[in-house]
């Protein structure tokens, strides 16, 4: 073992930039290429990981401290003494893949301007990716301009983010904006095109010509707004390290947070910072979740979807809820709606305006099938598996899915999303309210396996102890009231699906077979669905299929 100095690698021109988050502390077992410490410019932000593993000894530097190429930020015992020494060229930069790096190598050619545009020339320009370090295939996060801008040159034109920094990447030359050639979400490298500019037009607007590429090609070696993070607006001036004001760019937080937040599904924007100046911690970000997952808060996407009962509903056009003091008619109990209750509440309510739903009623004779379901359970009674009808349901939907796969389908914009999976979701009560567990991969599973797995998510949910993947995911939805009593409901549709089926109780009824009346167990069904996607014969051959194989559950097996 050996102690190594862990030094800031190359990060270009960066000097003397502010260290204002520091991610690990002393007694940390340390990664290779895990990120220590967030720094962070005037324009820019990025996270310095470790150039060896081991266990960090002790730390150099503390928040407020300003480093630079060469500092010493910590000191790690590893066993690779020979880390210690000056990484080989190409090797210095930041991470292996130089992913916290968005300064070039100073003797990186400049791209040359491309035909018909940059210098004194008039016509379109085509602004290209310039040199942006090790960076490859780097996620565009967000777009700073739109065609028919006028453009400065050096002015930010997208935001791009890897693991470990994110950048503006400017223009190389000033005009108006023709046309974007990115969007949200592409990756992009060196050289890639970007937008087209027409410099004619910026001439007739301005009478003067448009300024000199600059001679990096628009590079980001000696242009510090090209390093800009995208939570400070490309023409605001703004101090250094001060978040800017709600105005749509992405909040006050490092490239590794947002990721937290995107795969956790949390607004960033709602999140109140408590790091230096505001910044946003991987702690806020946690808290925040908590905070949602209790019901103490409520996103502001939720809230406007789905006000709750006692919303208005003035945003839909229609008159306010009625404020009623109801004690002065006689006594009266407040009591808080569960936290699952306001959750499915506002989604339900959600699904149910912007859903256009139709309900089918139908009965299914399930007499032979339940004789079926008793002689099985008396069969595996040492098993401790019980098969209930729900457990048939599911393989039977799954037939019927197959044979009508729109309704295995989400909408998504314009287009049909067909899916060729089988989620079966289905209706689980618990003393705070419905929710829904979801049997990955029906289509795999026999009734036995379906019937057992069932139990265990109920009675998780029963617990409190399902997670959230375990109620992710569903295809189709089944919400059964089984033995409760009823004869038919609306059952509301659960987005993005587009169909759910409702079933109740079922009964004893005379069913004339041609001849005479004979003793059918019947069990009524009610098919929920999207008549965007969904038409009224679609849903009634579908009903009719279902109802047949339940009828003869051997049909399963064609």
């Amino acid at each position: 073992m050996a102690l190594v100095e862990v030094k800031v690698p190359d990060i270009g021109d960066f000097k003397d930039v502010a260290v204002i988050e520091i991610l690990v502390k002393p007694g940390d077992t340390i990664k290779q290429e895990q990120s220590l410490v967030t720094v962070e410019s005037d324009k820019a932000s990025m996270e310095i990981p470790a150039s060896v593993a081991g266990v960090l000894k002790e730390l150099k530097i503390k928040i407020g401290d300003k480093i630079s190429e060469g500092s010493v930020i910590a000191i790690v015992e590893s066993s690779a003494g020979a880390a210690s020494s000056p990484p080989p060229p190409g090797e210095g930069r930041v991470g292996a893949a130089a992913t916290a790096a968005p300064a070039p190598q100073p003797a990186a050619p400049p791209p040359q301007p491309s035909p018909g545009g940059g210098g004194s020339q008039s016509g379109p320009i085509q602004v290209k990716v310039p040199d942006i370090g090790d960076f490859k295939d780097v996620a565009i996060i967000e777009i700073l301009v739109k065609p028919g801008d006028t453009i400065k040159q050096e002015q930010s034109l997208i935001t791009v983010e890897s693991d470990k920094a994110s950048m503006e990447i400017p223009s190389s030359a000033a005009g108006v904006l023709k046309e974007l050639k990115v969007k949200v979400g592409d990756k992009v490298n060196i050289g890639d095109l970007i937008a087209v500019l027409d410099s004619t037009a910026m001439l007739a607007a301005t009478g003067s010509p448009p300024p000199q590429p600059s001679p990096s090609g628009g590079g980001l070696q000696a242009t510090p707004t090209a390093h800009a993070p995208a939570h400070i607006p490309p023409t605001a001036s703004l101090p250094p390290h001060e978040p800017a004001p709600p105005t749509g760019n992405l909040p006050h937080a490092s490239p590794s947070v947002r990721k937290f937040a995107r795969e956790l599904g949390v607004p960033l924007e709602e999140v109140k910072g408590t790091g230096p100046k505001g910044r946003i911690t991987q702690e806020d970000v946690q808290a925040f979740t908590k905070s949602v997952m209790a019901g103490e808060v409520q996103t502001k996407a939720l809230a406007a979807k789905a006000p709750a009962g006692g919303g208005g509903g003035e945003a839909l056009g229609l008159l306010p809820w009625p404020k009623v003091d109801f004690a002065k008619f006689g006594p009266i109990e407040r009591k808080p709606l569960s936290r699952i209750k306001k959750i499915s509440g506002a989604n339900l309510h959600r699904n149910w305006v912007l859903i256009p739903h139709v309900t089918n009623h139908d009965d299914a004779d399930i007499t032979d099938l339940e004789a079926f379901r008793v002689a099985t359970n008396k069969e595996n009674e040492k098993s401790g598996v019980k098969v209930t009808m729900l457990g048939f349901l599911i393989k039977a939907c799954v037939a019927a899915l197959k044979k009508f796969p729109d309704f295995n389908s989400s909408l998504d914009g314009e287009d049909l999303v067909l899916k060729s999976y089988y989620h079966i979701g289905f209706a689980a009560d618990t003393p705070n309210g419905l929710v829904v567990p979801v049997i990955k991969d029906a289509d795999k599973k026999g009734v036995l396996a379906i019937s057992q797995e069932m139990a265990e998510l109920a009675k998780k949910a029963r617990d409190g102890k399902l997670s959230p993947a375990e109620m992710s995911g569903a295809t189709f939805t089944i919400s059964s009231l089984g033995g409760i009593g009823g004869r038919y409901f609306t059952p509301i549709i659960n987005a993005p699906e587009v169909a759910i089926l409702g079933v109740c109780r079922s009964q004893t009824e005379p069913v004339w077979d041609g001849k005479q009346f004979q003793p059918r167990l019947m069990l009524p069904l009610s098919l929920s669905w999207d008549h965007r996607v969904i038409d009224g014969a679609s849903a009634a051959r579908f009903n009719a299929y279902l109802g047949q194989i339940l009828a003869d559950f051997r049909r399963v097996l064609l």
